[in-house]
This record gives structure tokens, sequence and C-alpha cells, in this order.
């Protein structure tokens, strides 16, 4: 479906890109999300501009100043998840069996006490994963919710032995509900612009201390409101499966770059998402290529040297050698 952008969105794109300040990028980003057209063919075009303006604010605003202080973990990698969970769910267990990070891990609630970054590799990619405090109704660190609002995706993180599940599981949903932030399966192109909803996928922990038929009975709790996936982190079961599961889910399409006349090799991609084209490439690797592009020739599948115009769709695995004018 054709995005059918207006002018004033054209108009605050142009602003965007003479922005100078990060007050007017800000002011130019919240006028792209107030002036984009709702509908299902702008759904990632939305959520791209709200993750943007999530992370631009944690720039210019003062955060958390009941708790004087307040955390920004750089972006790395494709993308960025966050790790969220009740107590004792098993989300330090999960990033240090997915990433070389190191967390505290302890039998006690609330041994996470600060966000903990992790670079989780797949295949030739880099994901980043960030380990956050346990939320409870009654507990929600005051810094929490910025860092989730700039964050690409989330995994919610449950122990299938818990007995507590799946009420510990909604507490989470709820408590961060409260503050405009809805934990989602998908992005709906209906969603409040005041909130700030959160792609979600729902991480069984600890399967291998749970009985199968308890595990099934959460599976069948959440299915339509979460994709599933099952794991034993220190057994390091599932592990594979999850990231292959993750990958998907997050519609991610990698592409390598050639020179023209020059040999290539598949290292270094960029990722974007499904869906993605020639132009939006160009202009992930420069604005001015974007502005000269002429067109493309692609490599991979059944399109060997394949020429291509600006509104191509990226392929997973093509390898792209652009031509500007």
């Amino acid at each position: 479906m054709p995005a059918n952008l207006s002018p004033e969105y054209k108009n605050a794109e142009a602003r965007l890109r003479a922005a100078k300040s990060p007050d007017e990028r800000r002011a130019a980003l919240e006028e792209m999300l107030a002036t984009i057209p709702k509908h299902k063919g702008t759904e990632k075009m939305q959520a791209d501009l709200k993750r943007r303006l999530a992370r631009l604010r944690q720039e210019v605003e003062s955060k958390s100043a009941r708790a004087g202080h307040s955390y920004r973990i750089e972006p790395e990698g494709a993308v960025q998840l966050v790790l969220l969970g009740p107590p004792n769910g098993g989300k330090s267990s999960l990033l240090g069996a997915l990433t070389r990070a190191e967390p505290a891990i302890g039998e006690w609630p609330f041994t996470t006490t600060r966000p903990q970054p992790g670079m989780m590799p797949y295949e030739d990619v880099q994901l980043q994963l960030i380990d956050l405090p346990p939320v409870t109704d009654e507990h929600m660190d005051p810094w929490l919710p910025d860092l989730v609002r700039g964050a690409d995706a989330a995994l919610l993180v449950a122990s299938a032995s818990s007995l507590a599940a799946p009420e510990d599981v909604e507490e989470v949903r709820q408590r961060l509900a409260k503050v405009r932030i809805p934990l989602v399966g998908e992005l709906h192109h209906a969603s409040d612009i005041r909130e700030s909803p959160i792609p979600t996928l729902l991480v069984l922990t600890k399967i291998d201390e749970a009985s199968p038929e308890d595990v099934a009975a959460l599976e069948d709790f959440y299915r339509g409101t979460f994709p599933v996936a099952r794991v034993a982190a220190t057994k390091r079961q599932g592990l594979e499966e999850l990231k292959a599961t993750l990958w998907n889910w997050l519609q991610l399409v990698r592409v390598y770059t050639k020179v023209p006349g020059k040999p290539f090799e598949r290292t270094a991609p960029y990722v974007v998402h499904r869906g993605a084209t020639l132009i939006e490439l160009a202009e992930r690797i420069h604005r001015d290529l974007a502005e000269k592009l002429d067109f493309a020739r692609v490599w991979g599948g059944p399109r060997q040297g394949l020429r291509v115009a600006r509104d191509y769709e990226l392929h997973d695995g093509d390898v792209v050698e652009v031509h500007a004018g």
C-alpha cells in the first residue's frame, strides 16, 4: 500500500534534514508523526518515527528527576531490544546465555538494579539486548520507561515454572500500560499517538523446571496476544530457536553492498525492515547518494546482476551495486 505522504509531512521531513539542534529535530519529528497518514502502509514508518522521537527526547529532556539520575544506552547493532519481566523470571540468565555479558544472577528478587547491555550474534549480524530491573505492580524504576520507549522491541521474559504465572506477567503489562507503553504482539496503524506501543515477544524460561502441561497452558493463554518462544537458559536449550524466531518476527532483511567493477564479500550487511526499497537503502548509506541515485544492479537468488529501479523491494541476502548520476 503506498504511503501517499502529504505536503505537510514532506515539509516537516525537509526541516528534519536541515535541523541543526535537537530541539529542531524533535519539532520536525513530532510534526511528521502528527501529519503522516494513518493506515497499514505507514505502520513501519510510524513505528520508526516514534522510536526516533523517543530516543531524541532522552537527549533533550531531564530524565527521572525524582530518582536523581537516568541511563542512556547508545544503540548498537541491527536493533535494540529490552528484556522486561517480573522478579526471578530469568532475564539475567537469558542475557548471559545469549551474549557475552556477565549480569548479576541470584535467586533473590531485584538482583538487577541497573540496565545491563549485551550483544547477541545471529549469523553475520549483532542485536543489542538490554536487561532491565524487574517490574511489579508496586515497583518500577522511574528511569525505566524512557529506555523502553527508545527500544525497537521487547522480550517479555517469564518463568514457566512460576506458580504466579501468568499473574506476574499481567502485572508487568499493566504497570507499563499506566505510563502509556502498551506491550503488543504487533503494531497497529490505529494506535493512539500519545502512546508508545512496543512490539513484544514472550519468552518462557526455565522450561526444564516446568511440566510440559504448564508450558503448553501458558502458550495457549497468550496465543493471539504475543508470539511465544521457550528456553532453558542455564541448559542452553532453545537458544538458537529463539534467535531464529526473533529474527523472523522482527522482519529484518540483510543487504550487502559492492563497488561497481569490484568483487564483493557478504560481510557487514546493512539491516533494514522487510519491504524497504532501494531508495531507503541509499538514504541509509548517505543522504547525497539517495538524491543522486540512478539505478542499481542486484545479485541474490534468481537475480544475477539484474538492473533495478529506485522502488525495488530489497530481499534478505541481496548484494546491491549502486549507480549514481
